[in-house]
C-alpha cells in the first residue's frame, strides 16, 4: 500500500478541492477517509495511506510537488453540427492518472475538440499538476492554440481564449498534434461516450 508523508489537513483540502468526499475515519487512529474509482485514502497523524486496485488517481490528487502530465484529448461530433462528445486522459510515470468521456451539447466536430481540451486542461489543473505535455489528433485546434492558424470563427476564438488562460495557469506546457493511433484512449473513450449516451 503506498502512503504519502504529508499533512493531513492539507491533503483533505487538496482532495476536498477535487470533488472527492471525505468522511470521519473508522477508528480512533484514522482522522478521516475518502474514496475514488476503486481506491480509498486513510489519513493519520503523519501519512494518509492509499489500497485499493487503482490508488494513481488519490496519490496524484495528495503528492506534494505538483508534477508533471501528459494530456491527450478528443472531441467529436456526427453530422457536424450533431451530436458530440469528448473523451481525455492524464498519464504520469504511474500510468494513468485521470481519465474520461461525456456527451456535450450538440456542435460541430472542431468545437468538440475545443471542449475536449478545456475539459482536460481543467482536470489536469485540478490534480495540481505543474507541467503539462499536451497530445491531440486536431491539426486545427493545436495550431491555432499556438497561434500559428487565425482563428476566424468566433465561438472557436472564445474557447482558443479559455485553453490559453488555463494553459498559462502550468509552469511549463506544450501543445503538439499527433496521429490518431498515439491519441487512441482519448477517441475511444469519446466514442463510450456516444455508446453510453
Amino acid at each position: 500500500m503506498p502512503s504519502v508523508e504529508c499533512d493531513p489537513d492539507e491533503a483533505r483540502r487538496r482532495l476536498e478541492a477535487a470533488g472527492v468526499d471525505v468522511e470521519a475515519g473508522n477508528t480512533e487512529y484514522e482522522r478521516w477517509r475518502a474514496a475514488r474509482d476503486g481506491a480509498v485514502a486513510v489519513a493519520y497523524d503523519d501519512k494518509v495511506v492509499v489500497q485499493g486496485a487503482t490508488p494513481v488517481d488519490l496519490l496524484a490528487l495528495l503528492r506534494e510537488s505538483g508534477g508533471r502530465a501528459h494530456v491527450y484529448f478528443d472531441g467529436a461530433s456526427r453530422g457536424n453540427p450533431g451530436p458530440a462528445a469528448i473523451g481525455y486522459a492524464l498519464v504520469t510515470s504511474d500510468g494513468i492518472v485521470a481519465e474520461g468521456g461525456e456527451r456535450i451539447d450538440e456542435t460541430t466536430n472542431n468545437r468538440a475538440e475545443y471542449e475536449a481540451l478545456i475539459r482536460a486542461l481543467e482536470v489536469a489543473r485540478d490534480h495540481g499538476f505543474d507541467e503539462v505535455d499536451v497530445r491531440g489528433d486536431s491539426e486545427l485546434v493545436v495550431k491555432q492554440v499556438r497561434g500559428e492558424w487565425n482563428v476566424n470563427d468566433p465561438g472557436l476564438r472564445e474557447r482558443r481564449v479559455t485553453a490559453l488562460e488555463l494553459l498559462s495557469g502550468f509552469d511549463r506546457w506544450s501543445l503538439e498534434h499527433v496521429p490518431r493511433e498515439i491519441n487512441d484512449r482519448a477517441d475511444t473513450l469519446a466514442n463510450e461516450a456516444f455508446d453510453d449516451g
